[in-house]
């Protein structure tokens, strides 16, 4: 699913839910992957996630599976997905 929805800071939550469909769904995720507790708070890596915007959490899931730097890639909100940046 395509959303240009909840792209700003302190959005993670809703953004995933209008991703998915469904916010237990969502939360279920969240919980899942560490950033949420099961009554529904988040943890400390769970804020630091929710702090940052959609694109800075493309960049960043981008830059762990490659190793290369932030600067490297650029971000597609059309797709949510950060690609090497062309050079």
């Amino acid at each position: 699913m395509v959303t240009q929805e909840f792209l700003g800071r302190n959005q993670l939550v809703d953004r995933l839910a209008a991703q998915v469909g469904d916010r237990d769904m969502a939360v279920g995720i969240l919980v899942k992957n560490g950033l949420m507790t099961t009554d529904g708070k988040l943890t400390a890596k769970g804020h630091a996630r929710n702090a940052m915007t959609a694109e800075e959490r493309a960049i960043d899931r981008a830059v762990k599976r490659s190793g290369k730097n932030h600067g490297d890639y650029v971000y597609d909100p059309k797709t949510n997905r950060a690609t090497l940046r062309k050079r």
